[in-house]
């Protein structure tokens, strides 16, 4: 995988190690943010009767706003101080500014912004894959930042071409006669 951010060729597997990610980082998020969700529709749902089964039932339509801001929260807090999240760090990546530089609050709550909804951070993705800029590994909200993803260390994944095989021994000589 290529770390120069002046590579003009999409580097897919750059991409699918961001996914992996994000995926385990979904993860996490999710087994506390389901907990707690459910604890309070639970206790609105069995204080209520009938009203408070139609406000649970109200109540599920927030959830992908409570997940959102949750997620939104993670992102942020952890690549400020750590510079990259749990999925991230599992995964070889961090995140840093386009000069190289730790990530401040700022640049960290754009470039985490398309997070808060799962469409939002799709067409942030497919933007910054499908159009050009000077790196290839920036969504469009990195751009907007000023961020960028990058490899620093070694992913459990990563895609390598094998090592060149050593030519087959010669074969022994004939025997003296």
């Amino acid at each position: 995988m290529t770390n120069s951010g002046s590579n003009s060729q999409l580097d897919l597997t750059h991409w699918i190690i961001r996914l992996i990610a994000y995926i385990i980082d979904s993860i996490i998020i999710a087994i506390p943010t389901y907990i707690i969700w459910y604890v309070v529709l639970l206790s609105i749902i069995f204080s209520g009767g009938v009203t408070g089964f139609v406000a649970a039932y109200g109540f599920a339509f927030i959830f992908p706003f409570f997940f959102g801001i949750i997620q939104l929260l993670y992102f942020v807090i952890l690549d400020v101080s750590w510079g990259a999240t749990i999925g991230k760090r599992v995964m070889g990546l961090s995140v840093q500014t386009t000069s190289g530089g730790k990530v401040d609050f700022g640049k960290a709550f754009i470039r985490n912004i398309s997070k808060i909804f799962w469409l939002f951070l799709i067409l942030d993705w497919l933007i910054g894959i499908a159009t050009t800029g000077s790196d290839k590994r920036q969504k469009f909200t990195d751009r907007w930042a000023g961020t960028t993803v990058v490899q620093t260390g070694k992913s459990p994944i990563a895609i390598t071409s094998p090592p060149p095989s050593s030519p087959p021994p010669p074969p022994p000589a004939p025997p003296a006669t």
